[in-house]
């Protein structure tokens, strides 16, 4: 099966042919390339994805991924990350294993291609000149025949006319001969010539043509090779891949068997676990002894001394069973707890305190590497004082000592402060249900009157429950002025000039341009309390608001 026998008379559909197969190759080539874009664009929206979905660092929302099924949610944005990442290796193996391999060899297929048919073209040309030969050789040699004849006839009727002269009949004579001899060499030439293009003939289709079909069938063999050879590495440049991104799924797969609910339960109450006991239960209160009462009023006045301080907490008394059940309103303003969070409660305190020393001792050791370095670059300088003056680090290493002593006293005094926490906090079932500050607050006014009321359960005093008694009853009367009091009246409207993002509990966020209403002027402390709407309502920097109040409250003023 040879194109140079079986197709040696097709030419022209042999070089549409091949140049169809060209086009082909680009159009694969151009697919591949299309291909890889798509990788790369599908790769960057994961990445972004991934990106979009990842925690902000130093803020809330990485704090609340201590839990398991969100550490599970970050690996599987982790992953996804590995995955896009695969998704950019195949668009790379394509762009460099068959884009850039193709386009080459498809330059290289055009020159070859042109080199055949020109070829081709030059064989066909030389046999066309030869038959163009051959044919002017074949009419001459007609010619001369034909004028042979005509000559011979001539002679003849001059030869049988008997009125014409011997010399004009010995010049016809001569004529005919003449004109024989040329018709004798027009016929050799024609002969020879035909020869000869038979001979180039048989040499064109039998020999040059078939040599450069065969050349053109063996570059269009190789094409369609190369194609193949092409889709087979498009398979594997994915192939390759399948084993990295299943291990992509897999890392998701595990990241979601690691969720454990009862973790992140117990994180939940470590989280949120104030270490006060719940409150025990109410005594009753006979009213059928109206002399037992009064004598404990008597007694609540006498041990407490402050009666304004009584009546209130006497009107005030709502039931509350628990303290710290509202959120602190104390830190509304101040945007941050006193510096031994006393403001917390128990247990939270003594997590904040532990972090904190664990964060000075971390400082401690990077002071503690700092100095280790300077000393170390301070014995090389010794050593070799070329390098530089010894004395130059001492002031650096006086300042670096100073560093990690305040560090160290810090340190004590923060775990002095835990100490004392840890040592106050409640153990479940050591004491039985202990009385809460609420119900000292409320109730019979024995419960309050004493120490000798406040026992744990072996009988003891504990100044422990006399501290948080008072603790609970303070926070109960903030509390308390918060919840009676009436909606405070607008007395005017404000414009954000900046956006602020309301974190600490009493403010409120808003948003550059916004208008709110006015419920509170700035009192000096830097914060102007605003209401958004019937629920939302909180305090924000005055310097972050224009506010304009009404004429009917205080004036016309305006704070920017």
């Amino acid at each position: 099966m040879s194109w140079g026998t079986e197709l040696w008379d097709q030419f022209d559909n042999l070089e549409k042919h091949t140049q169809w197969g060209i086009d082909i190759l680009e159009k694969y080539i151009k697919f591949v390339k299309e291909r890889t874009e798509i990788e790369i664009s599908y790769a960057k929206q994961l990445r972004n994805l991934s990106k979009k979905y990842q925690p902000k660092k130093n803020s809330k929302e990485e704090e609340e991924y201590k839990y398991t099924s969100c550490k599970a949610f970050i690996s599987t944005l982790n992953e996804m990350n590995d995955y896009a990442g695969q998704h950019e290796v195949i668009s790379e193996n394509m762009t460099s294993q068959i884009t850039v391999e193709l386009t080459r060899y498809v330059q290289e297929l055009k020159q070859e291609r042109k080199s055949h048919f020109h070829d081709g073209r030059k064989a066909q040309q030389h046999i066309e000149t030869c038959w163009k030969q051959l044919e002017s050789s074949k009419r001459r040699f007609e010619r001369d025949c034909k004028e042979a004849d005509r000559a011979q006839q001539y002679f003849e009727k001059m030869d049988a006319d008997i009125n014409v002269t011997k010399a004009d009949v010995e010049k016809a004579r001569q004529q005919a001969q003449l004109r024989h001899q040329m018709a004798e060499d027009s016929k050799a030439d024609y002969s020879s010539t035909l020869q000869k293009f038979n001979h180039e003939q048989h040499e064109h289709y039998y020999t040059h043509i078939p040599s450069i079909f065969q050349k053109i069938q063996e570059m269009e063999e190789r094409r369609i090779v190369r194609i193949g050879e092409s889709m087979k590495t498009y398979a594997e440049v994915d192939r390759q891949v399948i084993p990295i991104i299943g291990k992509c799924l897999d890392g998701i797969a595990k990241a979601a068997e690691s969720i454990d609910q009862k973790n992140d339960s117990q994180l939940v109450i470590e989280a949120y676990k104030s270490g006060f006991e719940p409150p025990g239960d109410i005594e009753f209160e006979d009213y059928t002894q109206p002399m037992k009462r009064t004598i404990s009023e008597t007694s609540l006045s006498n041990s407490r001394g402050d009666s304004k301080t009584e009546l209130k907490f006497a009107s005030k008394s709502k039931g509350k069973l628990w303290p710290f059940i509202k959120k602190n309103k104390l830190s509304l303003k101040l945007g941050a707890g006193p510096e031994d969070f006393s403001n917390l409660p128990p247990e939270q305190r003594r997590k904040k305190l532990q972090q904190k020393v664990d964060e000075l001792n971390k400082e401690i050791q990077k002071e503690m590497d700092q100095r280790d370095a300077i000393t170390k670059m301070k014995d090389v300088y010794i050593k070799n004082p070329q390098m530089g003056d010894p004395g130059s680090l001492d002031h650096k290493l006086t300042e670096v000592g100073q560093n990690i002593e305040k560090l160290r006293l810090e340190v004590q005094k923060f775990e002095a402060w835990l100490t004392e926490v840890e040592g106050r906090l409640p153990v479940r079932g050591e004491q039985a249900r202990r009385q809460s500050g609420m119900y000292e607050a409320q109730n019979t006014p024995s419960v309050n009157n004493c120490a000798q009321d406040r026992e744990s359960p072996d009988g003891s005093y504990t100044e422990e429950q006399s501290q948080e008694n008072e603790l609970k009853m303070m926070a109960t009367d903030f509390d308390d002025e918060f919840d009676d009091e009436e909606p405070l009246p607008t007395i005017g409207t404000c414009k954000a000039l900046y956006t602020f993002e309301g974190q600490n509990e009493g403010t409120i966020s808003i948003s550059e341009g916004e208008i709110l209403y006015v419920i509170e002027e700035d009192k000096g402390d830097g914060w102007t309390r605003i209401r958004r709407n019937e629920d939302e309502e909180g305090y924000v920097p005055t310097s972050y608001v224009e506010v304009y109040l009404d004429k009917n409250a205080k004036g016309a003023m305006t704070y920017i």
